[in-house]
């Protein structure tokens, strides 16, 4: 393969460059933080309202006939309209809304799904409407200056009834990409790889002519041979006539998707790249994780349309940008590669003085629920990385150890892929040799895997390296099991035990948190695809070729495979979840079962068992059999 890039080393860590992202995450509040008192009350900020539905439990079961083949409403999604006029709030709670933001000098732009208002104002109105004054802040670790409210908002009775949450009056940095690099380890190297991505290179690649068949170093091409992909592109099938969507917390340069699809030679759609900017769009900073999701859900349906909404990484800006996709409702499918601790958003996390088992106040992940359950009404597909830190998503904010100044690591999971209504991506290690400088095989995988790096404890000089770091799963200890996975077998409650504890170095331990233990909750990741790093793919960012890995690759693969699962089967898909574990539970594992069972590996806690496990979920797609299914209606 010839590529007309400038060649970087591969190893680079791509952390390294912007971690910025990482290291000023707030983990709910969790970090050291001076009060610089008053922000200046005249500063323009938006606030968003998210409205709440009607009839909601209504809704969940029409998702559900929309997912039930026999049923009435099988595949019969809503329009925007319909949606709004069914379950948005009405023209009079909108109204009475809007007529008390009136009475405070504000005025919001209500979204078409009657979901969402979008008010503008300043921090002095918004602080005088919610009961508190909005400080500015620095954190003690990373120096980032913010603001944010004092104290927990106070909903207004002229608001109360209608809203359910009023988002973006903090502006500190907050969701975190799921990728990952590849760990620079002494005297370990892939056995045998290419010196250059040559045409030998693409000849040794059996399949499909993209592939370079070089772990570290895969294209689309790759996971189009990983997860029989091919036999839908010998049809024709490309994703002509769809469009996939990313949701995304930074803007990037459109050319560096160009000179991928353009390097490992792909034939794609010209022109084909939309730029939403919401809120004022994202900032730089995370850049490589947008470009990352175009390139692969581009790259797998090289026909399809692409719309980027990005937004900031800030306030309501996450919220806002799934909003204002899914009330476009231009996209048959929508992938999100960001994330953050389900438990970052329970009350006592934040509240001084709460319980320290409460777990109801959830800020954005009932917003989250509401617009998911409107993407599935509309037949609009929904994915979501399952994170990168294993079993302990908090590690990547907090870190894990018993010393003093150290967080404990609870089980936990990522959110927003820990809702029902999304589909979770996890993460595997597919078959890899390592060899030492002497050319022996000192490590070898021969057979994919739950993605875990305990499997490098030998080679690192302690477990800190590399712990926790694997494919996002677990179970959720807020969202409940949901009816599609009630009878897979292999699904968890959540284990005992387990807390989110700091070690005070003045005053001893202080807990922030006990999880609730044996909850019946929502199991994750749903499906996996290749995301080791050390097993991973090629980057092209700034003119530069990286490798990377992490689930947010896989995020976006499963969007462009729905672009062309949409254009072979004629329709939408909607939420895979349904039909995934219906097939898994009436046909399980086998030459035209639509999944590949994962039998091995674990992410520091679950592991690979034959059947669904919180490691791999289900297991991998193969993808043909699984559009197979989805044509004859099973």
């Amino acid at each position: 393969m010839h590529l007309k890039l400038r060649r970087k080393a591969l190893a680079i860590t791509l952390a390294a460059m912007l971690a910025g992202v990482a290291s000023s995450a707030s983990a709910g509040g969790l970090q050291a933080l001076t009060d610089q008192g008053l922000a200046p009350t005249d500063q323009s900020v938006t606030v968003s309202l998210v409205l709440r539905l009607r009839h909601e439990a209504e809704l969940e079961n029409y998702v559900r006939q929309t997912a039930t083949p026999g049923s009435a409403n099988f595949q019969k999604f809503l329009t925007t309209a319909q949606f709004a006029d069914r379950y948005g709030a009405t023209d009079a709670q909108i109204a009475r809304v809007q007529k008390y933001l009136d009475q405070h000098g504000l005025r919001g732009e209500v979204l078409d799904n009657h979901m969402v208002i979008s008010v503008h104002g300043t921090l002095g109105q918004f602080s005088q409407l919610f009961g508190t004054p909005v400080h500015n802040y620095v954190s003690h670790k990373t120096g980032q200056r913010f603001h944010r409210p004092a104290r927990p908002l106070v909903m207004p009775v002229g608001l109360g009834n209608n809203v359910i949450l009023a988002s973006g009056l903090s502006n500190e940095w907050h969701y975190v990409p799921h990728h990952t690099s590849k760990l620079p380890v002494t005297n370990l190297r892939l056995a045998n790889p290419p010196a250059t991505l040559s045409a030998q290179a693409r000849t040794a690649a059996a399949g499909n002519p993209t592939a370079t068949g070089v772990p570290g170093q895969y294209t689309v091409g790759d996971v189009a041979n990983m997860y029989n992909i091919n036999p839908l592109y010998q049809r024709g099938i490309t994703g002509k006539g769809s469009t996939v969507a990313i949701v995304t917390l930074a803007t990037f340069d459109p050319a560096d998707a160009e000179d991928y699809w353009a390097a490992i030679g792909l034939d794609t759609k010209p022109n084909r790249i939309t730029q939403v900017h919401v809120d004022g769009g994202g900032g730089t900073n995370g850049s490589d994780e947008t470009t990352l999701d175009v390139q692969q859900a581009g790259g797998l349906a090289p026909q399809a349309n692409i719309i980027v909404y990005d937004a900031p990484n800030a306030g309501s800006g996450f919220v806002d940008a799934f909003a204002r996709a899914v009330s476009d409702n231009q996209a048959d499918s929508i992938s999100a590669s960001w994330g953050l601790g389900e438990i970052f958003n329970f009350a006592a996390l934040n509240v001084d003085g709460a319980s320290n088992t409460d777990t109801t106040d959830v800020g954005d992940l009932r917003a989250y629920h509401q617009i998911f359950l409107e993407a599935a009404a509309q037949g609009q597909s929904m994915f979501a990385a399952s994170g990168d830190s294993g079993a302990y998503d908090t590690v990547r904010q907090l870190g894990a150890g018993d010393g003093p100044g150290e967080f404990t690591a609870p089980l936990t999971v990522d959110a927003p892929a820990s809702d029902p209504y999304i589909t979770a991506a996890g993460g595997t290690t597919v078959p890899v040799k390592f060899v030492n400088s002497k050319g022996d095989v000192v490590l070898s995988i021969d057979q994919e895997s739950v993605w875990g790096w305990d499997y490098l404890l030998p080679f690192v000089p302690s477990r800190d390296y590399v712990f926790s770091v694997g494919g996002g799963g677990g179970v959720s200890v807020y969202w409940r099991q949901p009816l599609y996975q009630f009878f897979t077998s292999g699904t968890r409650r959540s284990e005992k035990n387990q807390a989110l504890t700091y070690n005070d170095p003045a005053t001893g331990p202080y807990t922030y948190l006990k999880l609730p233990g044996n909850f019946k909750g929502r199991n994750l990741p749903d499906i996996s695809l290749n995301a080791d790093p050390e097993t991973g793919y090629l980057l092209v960012f700034q003119g530069g070729l990286y490798s990377s890995g992490g689930t947010s690759f896989v995020a976006p693969q499963l969007n462009g495979i729905t672009a062309l699962l949409r254009q072979s089967t004629g329709h939408r898909i909607g939420l895979w979840n349904p039909h995934m574990y219906l097939l898994q539970n009436i046909f399980g594992y086998g030459k035209w079962s639509a999944f590949n069972r994962i039998s091995a590996g674990n992410n520091w806690f679950y592991a690979g068992n034959g059947r669904y496990n919180p490691g791999a979920g289900i297991g991998t797609l193969d993808v043909a059999n699984f559009d197979m299914f989805l044509r004859v209606g099973f």
